[in-house]
């Protein structure tokens, strides 16, 4: 069986290296034909679309999948619109493919760099339907062909939004193999994908920790490293209180199931009860709060916190509390437990702010604002493939940008060295 696997994997992978050509040499024109194709298509087909996911949703409550999770997994007519109008919003930006710099060298060579696509992508990514629309139509518009591996409690919606895409740019002129998608819930295929050295340009696990971690500890081809999101506030002396409080439920509240949520709040010592009896009261459903033992002087109803909660991605109503002496001392957390996704400072101390960004190494460092900021679409990249937290390639919210890489065109008249 495994072998049968390997052998269906790797075809898929060989189709889409195939066609990927295709892609590579159409004009901004017919991709943006074949985005709007796909775009109409989800709104048009969203009946059924809607029947498949209710399928995935009746088998993950049944198989205890987290309710959390399974928001990230739920479609309604409103998040399907979002799917489509994402896909549009690709088609008003920029094309990167072809695009570059030109110099001249003392010897008369002309050099000029330009953006080329990475060539296949693969994507192994859990119960979130919207990325297989997300991640195929920003491989279409940077000239990729993409190959996609969702998770299991999503089989049914990504089937048919796949075969959606798929007949959408086939009428543009494409051939389907441009999307090849991995239709099996067997973990074989993970281990399959992540060995196609030669078939596929680049692996992007977009997922919990665990996932992104096996990806990057045993796959044989190029990975970039996503979406693991430890992320931080700290609330300094100096904070604006009802600022921060504001800030702080609505990066825990707004969707707790996804990489950008807060995970841990850091409190200065001298905004720490002002802080946290404005945030109790503000909070609008209950949350757990798993907090050091100054938290819990204040706060008797917390938990406890225990080491591994300052390293955990909740994904859930839970929050991790920690007074600190200083600003450095917030640092100084940060730096041991960030995953190097996203961390916000709360002050009014332009100096302090300074300090805080000079010194903490994340992907995205935010000054009075909420870390659910750090996505493709509110950075005005349109869509994501994710959220980078490695420091090659790409780093941050992955747009078209990211998913090309550079050629070196020279042209002279015989020079020689």
């Amino acid at each position: 069986m495994t072998m049968f696997i390997d052998e269906y994997v790797k075809k898929i992978c060989a189709d889409a290296k195939s066609v990927a050509g295709e892609l590579y040499r159409a004009s901004s024109k017919q991709k943006n034909g074949a985005l709007i194709r796909i775009a109409d298509a989800l709104s048009e087909r969203k009946a059924e679309i809607l029947a498949a996911n209710a399928e995935d949703i009746e088998a993950a409550d049944e198989n205890g999948v987290p309710k959390v999770m399974i928001d990230r997994l739920r479609l309604t007519e409103e998040r399907i619109e979002g799917i489509a109008d994402a896909v549009r919003e690709l088609v008003a930006l920029a094309d990167p493919v072809g695009r570059g710099e030109r110099w001249t060298r003392p010897n008369g060579l002309e050099i000029n760099c330009i953006r080329v696509p990475l060539g296949v992508v693969a994507m192994i990514y859990e119960a979130r339907p919207n990325v297989t629309a997300d991640a195929a139509a920003l491989c279409i518009k940077s000239g990729n062909a993409c190959v996609l591996r969702g998770g299991k409690e999503a089989l049914c919606t990504n089937r048919v939004i796949v075969e959606i895409m798929k007949k959408a740019i086939y009428e543009a002129g494409f051939s389907p193999k441009c999307i090849g998608f991995i239709d099996t819930p067997d973990r074989a295929a993970t281990t399959a994908l992540m060995n196609a050295k030669g078939l596929i340009d680049v692996l992007i696990p977009r997922g919990g920790k665990g996932l992104i971690r096996a990806v990057a500890d045993n796959a044989h081809v190029p990975v970039i490293e996503t979406g693991a999101g430890n992320c931080h506030i700290y609330v300094d002396e100096y904070a604006d209180i009802e600022l921060a409080v504001r800030v702080a439920v609505n990066a825990k509240f707004s969707r707790p199931s996804v990489c950008n949520a807060v995970e841990t709040v850091l409190l200065h010592e001298k905004a720490a009860r002002g802080f946290l009896s404005a945030f109790v009261k503000a909070m609008p459903r209950p949350l757990e709060i798993r907090g050091c033992e100054k938290v819990l002087a204040i706060l008797p109803d917390a938990v406890p916190a225990e080491e591994q909660d300052w390293a955990e991605e909740y994904n859930d109503y839970i929050l991790a509390v920690k007074v600190v002496p200083s600003v450095d001392s917030a640092i100084e957390h940060i730096r041991k437990y960030s995953t190097g996704h996203s961390e916000a400072i709360m002050t009014s101390d332009s100096r302090v702010a300074k300090h805080f960004i000079s010194r903490v190494d994340s992907a995205a460092v935010y000054v009075n604002a909420s870390t659910r900021f750090t996505d493709g679409g509110e950075f005005g990249f349109g869509a994501e493939i994710g959220i980078s937290t490695q420091k090659l390639h790409a780093r941050g919210p992955m747009g078209l940008d990211q998913l090309t890489t550079v050629k070196y065109v020279v042209e002279g008249n015989g020079q020689i060295r």
